[in-house]
């Protein structure tokens, strides 16, 4: 038989159900700033206990009502905080189950790509799909089964607030850690966040990415291309993600491809140049904005990360070298257009020349002995020094230290087995020696 005090509290419990039922919209926000000022930070038995252990009745009206308004664009914000009470409350998984069973996680996911619905909105809907990703492996891969990552991803590209696109990230490393199942789906999901048009997303995208690549191991095959490219942005924070991430891929099977790519932009193509110089006789306008040229931007960003590269591994210098990097570096110093470039890519030949003397002496031999010495003196500045035929000469320079480095191995090699051959020839006459001397005595 119930006692007098929990005939009390079931009859509140009622009482409050039956406002909630019979409220309007106004009087049911009201009513949720209440629960969320006297609940928020409540563990599962608490809520329970000012609930008279019928909670889940409360949040099954609440987790209804939301997908009933939520594509009105009306304010979701205090009921997707309150949903997110009984969520993150300790020992809850039972209202994590309930808010999942009637499909609690693809009305959040659908929340993120209506544009009716406030940032701010959407802001809550990530924080209570973190929550629901870090309750354990199943419940990541649920999100991934409903279509999460690509609708997070495309959320992250879109979104307007900074502040917004960091909870994206942390709900995105989140779903790449622990995951196997769909580690991989987060891991393309990242690469194919790198061509959008939000620096911001770009930037974030870019950090999560290095997570990811260690934790799926294999490379895939469009991410040199995508990296790549993103190296045309004007956006420092971008460029400097991307240079770590390459840092970083250099230790995998791209290695190769991200070398010659770093370096094949060192000279752009015919076809970005004739395009360019075809605008600029049209609209000499364009000469005052040269600077900002996708093309040129993304050739000062090679010569930058290859220096980079050059300096942190000795061996890296040595592959450059055989791609011809001292080629593309001269004709790079040679851009007039550009004098970040020429900047950029003297500091990186720089390096090259003082670690090279086969370079040294190539490069001293393309540049003269006058535009040389300006070089070793002040490398930072030679662009300001060179007049147009000095820039044209380096432009069109026919430099090949990769040919005499071919030649230095095979010869090296050579030499070593003709050692190797003819420590093995002496071995060979003392073992027939031998029986000779034991014979004769």
């Amino acid at each position: 038989m119930s006692t007098i005090k929990e005939q009390a509290a079931i009859s509140r419990l009622l009482s409050f159900l039956q406002e909630w039922d019979n409220a309007g919209k106004s009087l049911r926000v009201h009513i949720l700033t209440r629960f969320i000022e006297s609940n928020e930070g409540k563990t599962g038995p608490e809520l329970e206990l000012e609930f008279s252990q019928g909670a889940s009745l409360f949040l099954i009206r609440l987790t209804t009502w939301l997908r009933i308004i939520y594509m009105t664009g009306l304010d979701l914000e205090k009921i997707l905080r309150s949903i997110g009470i009984f969520l993150s409350a300790v020992s809850s998984n039972r209202y994590l189950i309930e808010f999942l069973e009637i499909g609690g996680v693809l009305t959040l996911l659908e929340i993120l790509g209506l544009e009716k619905i406030k940032e701010e909105d959407k802001k809550q809907s990530i924080k209570l799909l973190q929550i629901i990703a870090n309750t354990g492996r199943k419940y990541k891969e649920l999100i991934c089964e409903s279509y999460g990552v690509r609708a997070i991803a495309e959320f992250l590209a879109k979104s307007k607030s900074e502040e917004t696109q960091e909870e994206v990230q942390v709900l995105l490393d989140t779903l790449v850690h622990g995951n196997p199942k769909y580690q991989n789906q987060v891991y393309k999901g990242l690469i194919a966040l790198l061509p959008c048009g939000s620096p911001k997303a770009q930037q974030l995208a870019l950090q999560t990415l290095r997570t990811a690549q260690s934790i799926v191991g294999a490379t895939h095959p469009s991410i040199v291309e995508h990296v790549l490219k993103i190296l045309t942005t004007v956006h420092l924070e971008v460029q400097y993600e991307a240079i770590e991430l390459i840092k970083d891929l250099i230790h995998y099977d791209v290695r190769l491809p991200l070398l010659q790519g770093l370096v094949a932009l060192l000279i752009p193509s015919a076809k970005d140049t004739s395009k360019l110089q075809a605008k600029i006789f049209t609209d000499s306008s364009l000469l005052q904005v040269t600077n900002q040229l996708p093309v040129f931007l993304q050739q000062a960003a090679a010569a930058k990360t290859i220096g980079i590269l050059a300096r942190s591994d000795f061996s890296l210098a040595e592959d450059l070298l055989r791609l011809r990097v001292v080629h593309c570096l001269l004709s790079a110093m040679g851009n007039t257009d550009h004098s970040n470039s020429q900047r950029l890519a003297s500091l990186t030949l720089e390096y090259f020349v003082q670690m090279f003397s086969v370079v040294e002496e190539h490069v001293r031999k393309s540049m003269g002995e006058e535009l040389y010495q300006l070089f070793i003196s002040n490398a930072e500045l030679l662009y300001t020094k060179m007049d147009s035929v000095q820039a044209d000469i380096l432009a069109a320079n026919k430099v090949n230290v990769s040919r005499e480095l071919i030649l230095t191995e095979s010869q090296d090699s050579i030499s070593f087995y003709l050692r190797i051959g003819g420590s093995n020839q002496v071995e060979e006459d003392t073992q027939l020696e031998k029986p000779k001397s034991e014979s004769q005595e």
